[in-house]
């Protein structure tokens, strides 16, 4: 079986360690564990591994986030996976900085990346991994507050919120996700 996990983020080093790129830095993570390496492909960074006999295929899309449905979409054709077997890492400013929650659908919340894989993948009826950056911005200041760095304190508990997505994303591959919302989302 084959599983697409996606996570969202932008290109470029003035992005790498924002909160906005939580997605790219999970699926990072992930690689640097089972020892894979990325590969510049089309409309991504891809790579891949097997895990308990499923098939599991990693991007991070390199059409910038708001444009993310593109390889979203591109890589669920050539890969032939349904959407159900598609998992979106992503950032969200509405969940506490450590909160995690996977959901089997959902809106996009005015997340562009997410309208954008709405639009083009075709509905909102795709399994998603939401990572809370919380939300501690001044009015009017929350693009400058996704697009910037982690604090210290964030940063230093950042590898541990890592591992729990990343736990919650391989029992979604193994498991499927009713039964790994009911054992990670609190």
């Amino acid at each position: 079986m084959n599983y697409l996990l996606v996570g969202l983020g932008n290109i470029g080093p003035a992005y790498e360690l924002t909160r906005h790129n939580i997605g790219f830095l999970t699926l990072d993570r992930l690689a640097d564990q089972q020892g894979i390496l990325w590969k510049s492909e089309r409309l991504a960074f891809k790579t891949e591994f097997k895990h308990k006999g499923r098939s599991i295929h990693l991007i991070k899309p390199t059409t910038f986030m708001n444009l993310s449905g593109k390889a979203v979409n591109y890589w669920m054709q050539a890969l032939r996976i349904p959407k159900e077997n598609v998992l979106v890492i992503v950032d969200d400013v509405a969940l506490p900085f450590e909160k995690l929650r996977m959901r089997p659908k959902g809106s996009s919340a005015g997340h562009n990346g997410l309208k954008n894989i709405e639009e083009l993948c075709g509905g909102q009826d795709y399994p998603r991994l939401r990572m809370g950056i919380g939300d501690h911005y001044p009015k009017g200041g929350q693009v400058n507050y996704v697009l910037g760095k982690f604090t210290p304190e964030e940063f230093e508990a950042l590898p541990q919120v890592m591992d729990k997505a990343i736990d919650m994303t391989l029992a979604f591959c193994t498991q499927g996700i009713a039964p790994t919302m009911t054992q990670y989302n609190d």
